[in-house]
């Protein structure tokens, strides 16, 4: 049967660059792949046409033997290419090149961390910078992060330094991280006295965390890259900052709204007073009109909390809670009972209407 060109089974032209070939072998061997084609004959037939071809058209100098004389007999050169042993070599470049099974252990990203953060009403509302004291895994700077003594390791004698060992199971040569070494290649034989073979020590990192205006409790805030650092040149985790807001003696929060109540005495709510309140910046005066009713709320706008997406400032709402006297000495009490006399009931129009609903209903 007439061998098909290696550029014409890689899809590619004789121009190809080598970084061409490997892309169109990694492509194709995927697709065409036993693995992903069981019990398929025609494709495992056009896997090792795939792989026939790449093992020549990777080479520099077969490559220029096979452009200048193409397909040679079965004595030359090309004749049983990728297969002049067992199966091994075949597979091998494909498991190293293509899936990477086996390896020397890959990167490993580090480790998220958690801090809980408590802030005050008025710094959460505001905004502030924090500086906090994170305990965390780094390399340890007496072996940096390798885990041995001057001189204290070795090269892996199990795996030979590569970290992986390859054996064969049926039609497939398999490869398997080290158990030795676990995948690193090299065995510790004296340990770091700092780390004592670890790589890592337990250090406190100073961190700058910059909360913004008008974050409310249970909000997450993430840092990337403080968490604890990544192994065998993986990226560092991240950091998580838990929000938690401390309660207000005052204060109470809705979105970006605050509300407080304000006691009074029936004689402000009766005949209108100036009355000084609290906001975030300090206190403020505002006055109440006369006839003022327990319960009535008073806006002050633009003093609540900064939105944290930017949409402008919430609003401040001062409740009035009228106080009744109590422990009401003599006179007093005289006085109270001429002031209801002189009234004849127009001076309480709530309790004239509660009572005319009354008798509508009950006789």
């Amino acid at each position: 049967m007439t061998k098909r060109d290696y550029y014409e089974v890689l899809g590619l032209s004789r121009s190809a660059t080598q970084e061409e070939i490997k892309k169109a072998y990694k492509k194709l061997a995927f697709q065409y792949h036993p693995d992903r084609n069981p019990e398929n004959a025609q494709a495992e037939e056009r896997f090792k046409e795939i792989n026939e071809a790449y093992q020549v058209l990777r080479d520099s100098e077969k490559r220029a033997q096979y452009d200048s004389f193409g397909h040679m007999s079965g004595e030359g050169l090309f004749s049983d290419v990728g297969f002049s042993g067992d199966f091994n070599d075949l597979f091998e470049n494909l498991f190293d090149e293509v899936f990477n099974a086996g390896r020397r252990r890959r990167p490993e990203r580090g480790r998220d961390l958690k801090y809980n953060l408590e802030l005050s009403f008025e710094e959460a509302a505001f905004g502030v910078e924090k500086e906090i004291s994170i305990p965390k895994r780094v390399f340890c700077s007496e072996c940096g992060g390798r885990g041995a003594a001057p001189g204290g390791e070795a090269v892996c004698m199990v795996c030979g330094g590569k970290g992986a060992i390859k054996y064969s199971e049926g039609f497939f040569a398999l490869s398997r991280t080290c158990s030795s070494c676990r995948g690193a290649g090299r065995v510790i034989k004296k340990p770091c006295p700092r780390c004592r073979g670890e790589g890592f020590i337990i250090s406190e990192n100073k961190v700058k965390v910059k909360i913004p205006a008008g974050v409310s409790g249970g909000a997450r805030l993430r840092i990337r890259g403080e968490g604890e650092v990544g192994v065998f040149g993986g990226p560092g985790g991240d950091l998580y900052i838990e929000i938690y807001v401390s309660e207000h003696p005052f204060f109470k929060r809705e979105g970006k709204d605050i509300f407080c109540e304000i006691p009074v005495s029936f004689i402000q709510a009766a005949l209108g007073a100036e009355i000084e309140v609290p906001t975030l910046e300090g206190k403020t005066t505002i006055k109440i009109p006369p006839g003022t009713q327990p319960g009535r709320a008073f806006r002050l706008k633009d003093k609540g909390v900064t939105s944290v997406n930017g949409n402008g400032r919430g609003d401040l709402y001062v409740k009035v809670n009228v106080e009744v006297p109590v422990n009401l000495n003599s006179r007093q009490k005289e006085l109270l009972e001429e002031f209801a006399k002189a009234g004849e009931g127009n001076q309480n129009p709530t309790v004239k209407n509660f009572f005319e609903k009354f008798r509508e209903l009950f006789g």
